[in-house]
């Protein structure tokens, strides 16, 4: 994949249109709708680039991440672990003490609900952390 040149000044989400327009097949398309999701789930959302390239949204603190491999899609939740996941769609990074990530292959569907209310749980999470550090 060839990585967008950097660009001065450019806002995070102009890079993350970028990004999605630059994969241009079913990664792009998924990580598109992932995106509006997110979006839907916290509409006050903030999107941001970091760490080589990669598509952050955070809401008092990083929610997920959206990283883009050849294979697949994967966002990672930087607290997962601490989240309640009743239907199941963490099926990657299970092993660790605070992220988890869900892993999207070409095809796959995901329970949009569930994934919203994972969102809407992360936040909770992040504002209740950032209420107890006042």
């Amino acid at each position: 994949m060839k990585k967008p040149a950097p660009a001065t000044g450019e806002s995070a989400s102009s890079r993350i249109d970028a990004r999605i327009a630059e994969l241009g097949d079913w990664r792009g398309e998924t990580l598109a709708r992932m995106r509006q999701l997110i979006h839907q789930a916290d509409p006050e959302v903030v999107e941001t680039w970091k760490w080589m390239d990669t598509p952050v949204w955070e809401h008092h603190g990083i929610l997920c991440t959206g990283e883009s491999y050849k294979a697949k899609v994967k966002l990672t939740f930087a607290k997962g672990a601490a989240l309640p996941d009743p239907a199941g769609l963490f099926n990657s990074s299970l092993d660790g003490n605070v992220r988890r990530a869900i892993d999207l292959q070409e095809g796959d569907a995901i329970d949009e609900e569930a994934f919203k209310a994972l969102i809407q749980a992360a936040v909770a999470l992040n504002t209740a952390g950032k209420a107890k550090g006042k």
